[in-house]
Order: C-alpha cells, then structure tokens, then sequence
C-alpha cells in the first residue's frame, strides 16, 4: 500500500515529525485495513487559534484541539474508479500535541504517531461516538501501533 502524503506546516511547530516518519505511521493504520488503492492524505499543521477555530467550527467545542479529521467522503463507485483515491486532511496542532505529551507522560514522538493514526481511521471511516465503536477503534490503533514498537497509550498518562 502506498500514500502520498502532503504536508502543510502552517505554523511554526517547535518540533515536527518528517514526512517519512510521517508516511510510516499512516501507513500502519492503512496496513490494517488492507487498503490497496495508493492513497492521497493531507496533513496541515495549524497553530492552536486556528486549531480552536476549526474545533469551533466543525464540532462546536471552543478550544484548541490535538488533531481533526475531514474525509474526503468519495461514493463507493466512483472511488472504485479511481487510480488514487483520496482519503481527506488531518489537521493537527502541534503545541497541543506537545503540551499533552508532557502533562500525560508520553514521548512526543510516539503521541504523534497515535494522533495520526487516530486520524487516518477517522479518514477511513471508523468513529468513537458510542463505547462500542471507541472500543473497535481503540484496538486498532494499539494494533498499528504495537505493530511499530510502540506502547500503548491507552495505559500511559
């Protein structure tokens, strides 16, 4: 399975990953779901006043977020016709992301690689708006993240 991965930094990110780590941790969740079709996904980063803008916006919670998922939301048949199909954008904030890690114990490289895997399955389709589906994506994401070395961060924090 390939990804093209385009990242956009809008922002100044006191630390960043690269776009091959980047390209390896949104591989991991696609791997699970053996997704075939090369796949294109955006990633931007954004400071914490767009992040709550965006939150605002599209989830109606006033405060900066660690990271948001747009699918891209193509209908089945015309996916099916595509040579690359195109999942949608991850929005993350990078000084979110690192505050988190900090207060909750975790390597930060290692919090960003489970935030982009959370959002690569919110692209594919999977949410956690009841137990029952938090559960099912939860355990995906251990998965994909074991599959990497790293712990999981259900039990960390």
């Amino acid at each position: 399975m390939t990804a093209k991965i385009e990242i956009l930094k809008d922002c100044d990110p006191q630390w960043a990953p690269d776009l091959q780590s980047v390209n390896l941790w949104c591989t991991a969740a696609l791997d699970l779901e053996k997704q075939t079709l090369p796949v294109n996904i955006s990633l931007r980063l954004v400071d914490e006043e767009e992040s709550r803008g965006l939150n605002r916006q599209f989830r109606g919670k006033d405060s900066a977020t660690n990271v948001l998922s747009f699918p891209a939301g193509f209908p089945e048949n015309i996916a099916q016709q595509m040579q690359e199909l195109p999942l949608g954008d991850i929005v993350i904030c990078p000084a979110v992301v690192e505050r988190e890690a900090t207060e909750q114990g975790k390597d930060l490289q290692a919090h960003w690689a489970h935030l982009l895997i959370h959002g690569v399955f919110h692209l594919i389709g999977y949410d956690h708006q009841n137990s029952d589906d938090a559960e099912i994506m939860e355990n995906l994401e251990i998965s994909a993240l074991e599959n990497l070395g790293i712990t999981n961060p259900y039990l960390i924090g």
